[in-house]
């Protein structure tokens, strides 16, 4: 057996140890310049040597590429059955489950898997830190600060920008997402090249659009199905009207024929309440009201030329309003001359389907939407202000002051009755709370420098949705649409504000009635004392007449018989001597 040792020792152990001494320099090598050396050399000037006692560090920059996320789905069927079991019958899968149910190795393993899941349940069943204790409580929120909050703004991916000229939100609160019309209004304005598309922006991937929608021609308008998410409304520049289907493509499921469409641009439509869900109207300018099946849209299932009753003008529509709480068959059009008229689709005779007119406004209506609160109130928007009318009166009960550019747009919220949004030509949004304040807007937003064209707040009609009347989108001319948030002063109801607001509007329509009866009562008194002045004319004028009848006739009687007349002022006089009287027989 080999056995061996090691032997260690320090590094300062090996060796002799350095010993120094002071002698005296000594020469060790000289080492003469070479003059043939030098001739390969370029001697540096000037010579700079930096020393720093920290070590040298150089910075560099390193940029990740951009990661774009999409959202995809897939189709999940059922599956995992024997061969022998049809998923799809239902007697085969109940008979297939009491058979498994019975198994011992079934129940054995449910057994097992209650204990891991009731853990896992056990973890997970944690306090939120973030509950709110006092929801059902009334905030009052009289003495805070109003505020809009600007969230993100949607920009047009096109490289033409073009107006956001329409904005409707999805009906789905829990998804928050609203679908934006881009147009170019303007007659020959449209650029060559210029796209086609409109998007659905889904507020929590704001950086890309989650869906477009193509067509033919431009979008000017486009309406979300109240009762499916998923189908939305469009109509076009051309007149056209079409419906997508998310689940179809990005392409109109289908078209109405130009033909049978309108002449002139469709700018407005809504979704009507029926049995199906799938009737809806459209308006425009050519002055036609088309209803409309989806199912078949080949042709329009009704029309109506809009005239106003006794009149033979026709009126071209821009606007267009309807709730179904009004009245299933009645609905509202807000035409390019300033006048809003009351219809009703089910009227008895044609003539009687365009009802009541309503004058005011010196310019188109831009806006037209009844209160979601008192469905018999309801507000009109164009020329330089808004005015609230009440729909048994022609005259606004209420109106905002002149503004010195055009509003274009507005709507009420449907959260609060007595707060309205107004937009502006000047790129100001205005809230009006009349809760508080009636002579000005309690809020006052300048949103961008460019004109304002498209507004809608999220729950529109949704007046129970919890989420509703907080996010407002206000789309401008430059393609740009602003998502904000609103405080909750203005989106939260405030104590007693319902009956509040109920007695201002029922005082100021009080208020108009009874100015509309002194109005009444003076013009049929200016109509009475005419008449009466005519009559006083006419008595003059025939009393004149007979007296200077009776005046010719003595003339001719004296002249018959002889006798000497003189005329004054007063009448014409005989002038008879006593003695030519005659005597009578005694």
């Amino acid at each position: 057996m080999e056995i061996y040792y090691m032997y260690t020792k320090t590094g300062k152990e090996f060796g002799r140890h350095a010993s120094f001494d002071d002698q005296p320099t000594e020469v060790v090598t000289d080492i003469r310049p070479e003059p043939d050396l030098r001739d390969g050399y370029i001697e540096r000037n000037p010579v700079v040597t930096n020393v720093q006692v920290a070590p040298d560090m150089s910075e560099h920059e390193a940029n990740t590429q951009q990661v774009h996320f999409e959202n995809r789905g897939f189709a999940h069927t059922e599956g995992g059955w024997p061969k022998e079991v049809d998923p799809t019958e239902i007697e085969h899968v109940m008979r297939y489950r009491k058979k498994v149910e019975k198994d011992e190795e079934y129940i054995k393993s449910i057994a097992g898997m209650i204990g891991e899941v009731e853990e896992l349940v056990k973890q997970n069943n944690a306090v939120d830190i973030y509950e709110e204790y006092f929801a059902g409580s009334v905030a009052d929120h009289s003495t805070e600060q109003p505020y809009a909050k600007t969230l993100t703004v949607f920009r047009d991916p096109s490289p033409i920008k073009r107006a956001a000229s329409y904005i409707s939100w999805s009906p789905d609160s829990s998804a928050a997402k609203c679908a934006i019309a881009y147009s170019i209004l303007g007659f020959q304005e449209q650029p060559e090249g210029m796209s086609k598309r409109s998007y659905i922006w889904d507020v929590n991937a704001p950086n890309k659009p989650d869906f477009y929608m193509r067509s033919p021609s431009q979008l000017c308008c486009v309406n979300y199905n109240p009762k499916d998410p998923h189908i939305l409304s469009g109509g076009l520049y051309n007149g056209q009207v079409a419906y997508y289907d998310t689940r179809k493509g990005h392409n109109p499921v289908d078209l109405s024929p130009i033909e049978k469409s309108h002449r002139d641009p469709c700018y407005d439509m809504d979704w009507l309440q029926s049995k199906t869900g799938t009737e809806c109207f459209s308006v425009s300018t050519d002055g036609y009201v088309y209803w409309w099946d989806i199912r078949r849209l080949g042709e329009p299932v009704e029309e109506l030329l809009l005239k106003e009753r006794g009149g033979d003008t026709v009126l071209g529509a821009v606007s267009v309003e309807y709730e179904s709480i009004a009245g299933p068959t009645k609905f509202m059009i807000g035409t390019e001359q300033g006048t809003v008229l009351m219809c009703n689709s089910k009227a008895k005779t044609p003539a009687d389907r365009v009802g009541a007119s309503f004058h005011g406004h010196h310019g188109p209506v831009y806006s037209l939407e009844r209160n979601p609160w008192f469905p018999k109130y309801f507000m009109s928007v164009g020329d330089w202000t808004a005015r609230v009318w009440m729909e048994d009166i022609k005259t606004p009960i209420m109106t905002t002051r002149y503004h010195g550019t055009y509003l274009t747009g507005g709507t009420w919220s449907p959260t609060r009755p007595g707060v309205f949004f107004t937009i502006k030509m000047d790129g100001e949004m205005d809230v009006w709370d009349y809760y508080y304040k009636q002579s000005d807007p309690t809020l006052s937003v300048k949103v961008t420098d460019k004109p304002l064209t498209a507004f809608n707040i999220q729950g529109e009609g949704a007046t129970s949705d919890p989420a509703a009347g907080r996010l407002v989108t206000v789309g401008a001319a430059d393609g740009s649409a602003t998502l904000m948030e609103l405080c909750d002063g203005l989106a939260v109801m405030q104590p007693n504000e319902k009956p509040t607001i109920n007695q201002m509007f029922e005082r100021e329509t009080r208020r108009e009635k009874n100015l509309e009866a002194r109005q009444k009562e003076l013009r049929n008194e200016a109509k009475r004392a005419a008449a009466r002045a005519q009559q006083d004319d006419d008595g003059k004028a025939a009393a004149t007449t007979s007296n200077g009848a009776v005046m010719e006739a003595e003339k001719e009687f004296l002249a018959a018989t002889g006798s000497r007349t003189h005329e004054s002022g007063a009448g014409v006089f005989e002038d008879i001597s006593p003695l030519e009287v005659p005597l009578r027989d005694e």
